[in-house]
């Protein structure tokens, strides 16, 4: 099966001029052409665009998409990290505008409705004048203190369960090395 760059582009949904452009970027190339000149692309190269289709919908970049595909294949967990980083970031942020946006309005019923989350419970011990170290050694202490406790806790606040084990590895990891200099359980955010 060969498709021409048009039935490929309307398959996925894309303009032929994407297509266009993702050749000339290197990122998806024809495996052949026609008599006449045309790019051909068989099931390889349409299963490759599909996966340049899922990591795109995910707001990856272009060279991130790249480094994926043509990249060592222990990149794509970093890659991926990465971007999942830069989402929790970016909710963040929203979430504490919407907080702002509340208040402007006197809106204070529904904040005080809003569900403790990550980002309202790091901004709180921020707010209380932890620093990020401090927040690392309130989790060294509460994972050394009440593991099971301190899972629930990461689980109340809603955090994926990939970052719930980082934290929780990293917080284990903190209590080893200096028990004693632990004297209060390490925020979510620090140890991410």
């Amino acid at each position: 099966m060969s498709l021409t760059v048009g039935r490929l582009a309307k398959r996925h949904g894309l303009s032929r001029s994407t297509l266009l452009y993702y050749d000339a970027i290197g990122l998806l190339r024809p495996s052949g052409r026609s008599q006449g000149d045309y790019r051909l692309y068989d099931a390889a190269d349409e299963a490759r665009l599909a996966a340049v289709c899922r990591y795109r919908r995910a707001g990856l970049s272009l060279a991130a998409i790249a480094a994926i595909l043509d990249g060592p294949s222990d990149r794509r967990p970093t890659v991926l990290e990465s971007r999942l980083d830069t989402l929790e970031a970016e909710i963040a942020t929203l979430v504490e505008q919407r907080r702002l946006v509340l208040r402007l309005l006197g809106r204070s019923e529904e904040l005080a409705a809003a569900p403790m989350d990550r980002a309202r419970w790091v901004a709180l011990l921020r707010k209380s004048g932890f620093s990020e170290e401090d927040m690392s050694a309130w989790h060294a202490a509460f994972e050394h203190d009440d593991p099971e406790g301190h899972q629930a806790f990461l689980e109340f606040l809603r955090i994926p369960e990939h970052q719930i084990a980082a934290i929780r590895a990293r917080a284990r990891e903190a209590s080893l090395a200096s028990p004693a200099e632990n004297p209060r359980p390490a925020s979510p955010d620090a140890a991410t």
